[in-house]
């Protein structure tokens, strides 16, 4: 009930929105009762990441990956731009929350952003043969970080107006995979 409730109230209003005592008092608990849940904010806050993180995955998830990788990679980017503009709160929330200075995310919420990049890996994996599985390892990465940056800049307002989130995605994904096709031709340069 605390993440319903947690996730209701970022959905609406964002990171700043979120505090024990308006996430107690929606579901009719005392501020207190959710300490026996979650460490703090912050643990609570982390839990609703997790769950956004699989929110997204079964996003994507839902798209099946063709075996060409350029259409499987364009697909998997239109489903994120899509998510983040259907869950422009809840997505910045990701991105927005930091947990104080000498604490670390919890191994579970790593591994369910692996579980995210490993679709991106799936439709990479045509354009890398056996044993480049680390290429492709940092190819979904850089792709992904680079997409997570179009939209950033998009959601903040500070993308140029004269292109769209969805060209500067393709133009990405175009020659970012052209640049693969073109190495794979040449194999000592990777």
């Amino acid at each position: 009930m605390a993440l319903d409730a947690a996730e209701e109230i970022a959905a609406r209003e964002g990171l700043r929105s979120l505090t024990v005592r308006r996430i107690a008092a929606k579901i009719g608990y005392a501020p207190g009762t959710l300490y026996n849940l979650f460490e703090n904010l912050d643990d609570l806050i982390v839990h609703l990441n997790g769950r956004i993180l699989d929110q997204l995955y079964d996003a994507l998830a839902e798209g099946h990956l063709s075996d060409e990788p350029e259409q499987a990679v364009r697909r998997l980017a239109r489903m994120y731009i899509d998510f983040t503009r259907r869950r422009p709160k809840l997505w910045s929330l990701l991105f927005e929350h930091r947990l104080p200075d000498g604490q670390e995310l919890p191994d579970w919420h790593y591994e369910k952003i692996q579980r995210l990049l490993a679709l991106l890996e799936r439709a990479l994996a045509p354009l890398f043969p056996a044993g480049q599985e680390t290429e492709r390892h940092h190819s979904a990465r850089v792709i992904w970080s680079s997409l997570h940056g179009i939209c950033s800049l998009d959601s903040a307002g500070k993308l140029v107006k004269t292109e769209s989130v969805e060209a500067l995605a393709e133009s990405l994904i175009s020659y970012y995979l052209a640049g693969l096709a073109r190495l794979s031709r040449s194999p000592a340069q990777l």
